[in-house]
């Protein structure tokens, strides 16, 4: 496809939602501008190789689309090459729950006066931000494109998306129809809506994602207490089309770049507005206490859990990611030290991102290395790659052959025959196997 038939489009901002932008842009014919204000990031991008955060597909659609692709530090290369400026930078939580604008708010600050530009916003932004920026810039064209991207999909979620939020007001409806003509080749349904509506979606949207998590997550807790498997539960409630099975895996709560910030800011959201929302703080409250809950399974076989060996398996808050953001591991680890364990840990491809916030934490080159001697082992992310381990030859390993599988990701009555004392979440402790078929 010739990159000449298809508009400009700038990005800036080229961390994971604004490389995945660029890249999925560029691999539909558009010529693309990225600015980073990182010089090494942008530096990095130029000179090809490996990208600055791990997603499956992005780096071969980085590679097979160069020739479109731009990446600056400076802001004019952007704004000379197109109109339709994806914003793309982090809005992190401050203290106080709030998202973090000062991003964004730098973004609008480097654009210029006349409204030959418009922004599309696609950083997670609290509803009534796009109002506020344009009564501070009343000529700025503003449209809200919330993403919704999966972290270890998102190149797939990209290209396949079920639908495309677009929220504008009058006056913007040019740069509306650009950005839905750029979204029109996918073939997901376009939504169309003004801007407040549009940054409520994402916000109501991860925020009930969420509470399925910490609902399932409750249900487990009482599974345990009844002698319930939670995994057999959720699968007879997930046939009902009402419900669904997506999001009732239990575990050991939701981590990363989106929920936790989403459901926080909404909450923040909702309080500022004077409204008390308690389910949301339920379900924060929940997810928080679940990783309490694998420390107590812990302590039920160890006892006292000082001077333990305790190793971690898997780091990022998911698989087919480097992303520690707000990951169960950096919970469970600083738990267990505080408690007196010895932690050791091993991720695939998280290693770097972890050796920088868990510096007191032993990393290991592969999985046998960190168990060799351990008093437990928790599965934290659930790994393909730790469906395939000989159990068997890591429980001969181990000082004690007992695992937490935080994921319920393995098979219990396997790790079992394989020598270990099997803990899941919201599973029968017993040994008990659930009935097969259905």
């Amino acid at each position: 496809m010739n990159g000449s038939e298809k508009p400009a489009i700038g990005v800036i901002g080229v961390g994971w939602v604004g490389l995945v932008t660029a890249g999925c842009f560029a691999e539909l014919g558009h010529p693309v501008v990225a600015m980073d204000v990182d010089q090494a990031k942008v530096e990095l991008l130029r000179a090809g190789g490996t990208l600055p955060i791990h997603e499956p597909g992005l780096p071969e659609l980085i590679d097979r689309n160069r020739e479109r692709l731009r990446f600056t530090t400076e802001m004019v290369e952007p704004l000379d090459a197109a109109r339709i400026l994806f914003c793309c930078v982090d809005t992190p939580p401050t203290y106080s729950g709030d998202a973090d604008l000062s991003r964004v708010e730098a973004v609008v600050g480097a654009l210029p006066e006349g409204g030959g530009h418009a922004l599309v916003m696609k950083s997670t932004v609290p509803a009534g931000t796009g109002a506020a920026i344009r009564r501070s810039n009343p000529e700025l064209v503003y449209v809200s494109c919330p993403e919704f991207l999966k972290e270890g999909s998102a190149v797939r979620d990209f290209l396949e998306p079920d639908r495309v939020v677009i929220g504008s007001d009058p006056g913007a409806e040019w740069a509306a129809d650009a950005v839905a003509a750029a979204y029109e080749p996918l073939g997901g349904r376009i939504v169309r809506t003004d801007v407040a509506s549009a940054e409520m979606i994402k916000l109501a949207s991860n925020a009930f994602l969420a509470t399925k998590i910490s609902f399932i997550n409750e249900i487990a807790n009482v599974c345990e207490g009844v002698g319930a498997d939670v995994t057999e539960v959720a699968r007879g409630m997930g046939l009902d089309p009402r419900i669904g099975n997506k999001f009732l895996q239990a575990g050991i709560g939701y981590g990363g770049s989106c929920f936790p910030k989403d459901t926080q800011a909404l909450k923040q959201l909702a309080g500022n507005t004077g409204y008390h929302f308690q389910l949301l703080t339920s379900v924060i409250e929940v997810n928080e206490l679940q990783k309490r809950r694998v420390i107590a399974k812990l302590s039920k076989h160890l006892g006292s859990l000082v001077d333990r060996k305790v190793a971690l398996l898997g780091l990022a808050f998911k698989p087919d990611t480097d992303d520690m953001r707000e990951a169960s591991s950096l919970v469970l680890s600083a738990r267990l030290q505080g408690e007196g364990a010895t932690v050791v840990a091993y991720d695939p491809v998280a290693e770097s991102r972890a050796d920088q916030l868990l510096p007191s934490v032993e990393l290991s080159e592969t999985v046998g290395a960190a168990v060799a001697g351990a008093d437990a082992a928790i599965l934290v992310t659930e790994w393909p790659e730790f469906g395939e381990l000989d159990w068997a030859e890591l429980a001969g390993r181990m000082a004690n052959p007992l695992i937490v599988d935080g994921r319920n990701f393995l098979d219990p009555g396997a790790l079992r025959r394989a020598g270990f004392t099997y803990e899941g979440i919201g599973r029968p402790a017993d040994g008990g196997e659930p009935v097969a078929g259905g």
